[in-house]
């Protein structure tokens, strides 16, 4: 769905191709911050369909709930099993750093995807969309619906998820410069828990009564807080943004609950992480800024800066397009 594009303008060191056919090697296992994670499932989707094209193989494992201790245990586990990579999406980047790096001193990639951990505890950090990016648009996208006017609040995820909190960060940053109509109250925290976020949505109702908007960049999240807004009858009053996906969240595209929000094919990050692993696992990249390389139908990739690979811009999914889409 999304274009393919480098992750930095750094002069080309080297060029990796995958050798399909030869994956009968290739053990790679994807560690997501939760299982039974509509995100995550679509994410692993696409790691096995790259393990198809490889002839390798796919393996996921993980904790029930979003925990960065509850991921140690699983990496420990892998290490000690000599997988070829694995391919993780940290819930808090330093708590899982020492035993990846123990992983990494055993001989076991590490690629990143979706949320990045420590940068010495991995090679190459699959990079959703820029960061910035993702930050600034999500306010516009609220700013639009609410004439740049009013109170809005913003439910996260975990409050140790990097990636949150540098969007996070962004947005503030827009805020500042583009909206000084626009107050941010309050930021929650739902810890990507369906019942946690339900229920810190309707707290936030209640505290701020003349809230406008809320942006959530969590897929479970933003289901989580359309449902809550739809229980007191403030579908489509307060305004609802963020990220999701179009499966999940198309019945409030369609009764207005949700104007509009944003995603990447979470699809595609797990096929292009899966593809970085293979490389590394192969020894046809080594993860240095600068590298070139193919991933099969996303096409071609540069690591750019901190080792880091850009998957391509989000798209935003609205009631004139969410139906061209199923994921």
């Amino acid at each position: 769905m999304l274009a393919a594009c480098g992750g930095g303008g750094t002069t080309s060191t080297g060029v990796g191709t995958p050798t399909s056919g030869t994956g009968s090697s290739l053990n790679i296992v994807f560690v997501p911050k939760q299982i039974n994670n509509p995100y995550f499932d679509t994410a692993a989707s696409g790691g096995k369909l790259a393990a198809k094209d490889l002839s390798g193989q796919f393996k996921q494992v993980g904790p029930s709930s979003a925990n960065a201790a509850a991921q140690v245990p699983f990496i420990t586990s892998l290490t000690q099993q000599h997988v070829g990579a694995i391919v993780i999406s940290g819930d808090d980047p330093n708590a899982v750093a020492p035993s990846l790096k123990q992983a990494m001193a055993q001989g076991v990639k590490v690629v990143s995807f979706d949320a990045d951990v420590a940068p010495d505890a991995r090679n190459v950090f699959i990079n959703q969309a820029n960061s910035e990016q993702i930050g600034r648009s999500e306010v516009d996208l609220l700013a639009q619906q609410i004439n740049s006017t009013g109170q809005i609040a913003v439910l996260s995820a975990a409050s140790t998820a990097a990636n949150q909190n540098t969007w996070i960060g962004f947005m503030k940053q827009e805020l500042a410069a583009k909206y000084p109509h626009m107050q941010l109250v309050k930021v929650a925290y739902g810890n990507d828990d369906d019942q946690t976020s339900f229920n810190q949505t309707l707290a936030l109702l209640q505290q701020y009564p003349n809230l406008k908007g809320i942006i959530s960049p969590t897929t479970v999240g933003i289901a989580a807080a359309a449902r809550a807004l739809e229980s007191v009858h403030k579908g489509g009053q307060v305004a609802l943004t963020g990220l999701g996906t179009p499966n999940q969240l198309r019945q409030y595209v369609k009764d207005g609950t949700i104007k509009g929000f944003e995603l990447w094919d979470p699809g595609n990050l797990g096929y292009l992480a899966y593809y970085v692993a293979a490389l590394l696992t192969e020894g046809k990249i080594k993860g240095n800024v600068g590298e070139t390389f193919t991933a099969g139908k996303l096409g071609s990739f540069t690591i750019g800066a901190n080792n880091v690979v850009l998957l391509g811009p989000p798209t935003v999914f609205n009631s004139a397009n969410i139906d061209q889409f199923n994921f």
